[in-house]
């Protein structure tokens, strides 16, 4: 079974990006936001097994995003990231519900690799 994940970040680019790693790792990208609102939309009619989720958003945080998402029913799992590796720390984001935080920077490093197959 395929892996789907929704992309959340405000930057086209980084989605873009995101999207061709996830996919050359074999998973399926089924959507993606720029936003909390967003996010909450595409969750609405399209239930992925991970969410990949900025931080910094422009309505809100990844943070506040985590917690809806991990909470019942939806209980999707969550991966925080930034480029600040300042933004978050690892136990902020598991007391918001995420599996884990990757900075932006180790976006391709075996961590994200490894939280994303443990599901």
């Amino acid at each position: 079974m395929v892996t789907t994940v929704l992309i959340v970040d405000d930057d086209e680019r980084f989605r873009e990006l995101a999207r061709r790693m996830l996919t050359a790792w074999g998973y399926q990208p089924d959507s993606e936001a720029g936003s909390v609102t967003e996010a909450l939309q595409r969750v609405a009619t399209s239930r992925s097994d991970f969410a990949l989720v900025d931080v910094g958003l422009p309505d809100g945080t990844g943070l506040q995003l985590s917690r809806i998402l991990s909470d019942a029913p939806l209980r999707m799992r969550v991966v925080l990231v930034s480029s600040d590796s300042e933004a978050t720390t690892a136990q902020e984001a598991t007391a918001a519900g995420a599996a884990a935080f990757v900075p932006k920077t180790d976006l391709s490093s075996a961590l994200l690799h490894s939280v994303l197959r443990d599901r």
